[in-house]
């Protein structure tokens, strides 16, 4: 699955076809065009394309990203235009959903590991960690948290086991550079 190949490069490498991390907001949108939502105030902005959401922070005049968030729950709406043309046109369609065991084993194929780094606080979401890139994956545990009984298996929606997003850490990221 193609799709699965960019979750796990950006789990692994932490860019998006090559932009990263401090990448400003113009290199950003040599990646993935200039179709987004920019949503800025006071010195923060963010930035959505649908698949992926990033945030930048303004210092000095300049904007850098300090955050890179890859929600994958959002594509279970068969929205196709949630995916930038340019990750179409790099990794092919993208399905609905992706299944963390089927992360996970790409992470591991590509050298890296994946450790529980689990929230006491909520048991609908589990999380976990790359430790070579603090890349955090957000996997569904309950798709019914509230108990309204909405776990038909052909339902649209969530499922126990799906990647619900995928986040780099900007805190760790800070500390390596």
């Amino acid at each position: 699955m193609p799709d699965l190949d960019f979750y796990a490069h950006v789990a692994a490498r932490g860019d998006v076809l090559g932009a990263g991390l401090s990448t400003p907001p113009a290199a950003w949108e040599a990646a993935l065009g200039s179709d987004c939502l920019d949503d800025a105030s006071h010195g923060l902005m963010r930035r959505d394309y649908g698949l992926v959401e990033l945030s930048f922070e303004e210092t000095g005049g300049a904007w850098s990203c300090f955050g890179i968030s890859v929600q994958v729950h959002r594509l279970g709406t068969g929205d196709a235009s949630m995916v930038p043309p340019p990750l179409l046109h790099a990794y092919g369609h993208f399905a609905s959903r992706v299944q963390y065991d089927d992360l996970s084993a790409a992470v591991t194929r590509l050298g890296y590991s994946i450790e529980p780094d689990n929230d006491a606080t909520t048991t609908d979401v589990h999380r976990y960690r790359v430790p070579e890139t603090g890349t955090r994956i957000f996997v569904v545990a309950d798709p019914d948290p509230y108990g309204h009984g909405d776990t038909d298996p052909d339902a649209p929606g969530p499922r126990t086991g799906d990647v619900w997003s995928l986040s780099l850490s900007p805190s760790w990221w800070r500390s390596k550079n």
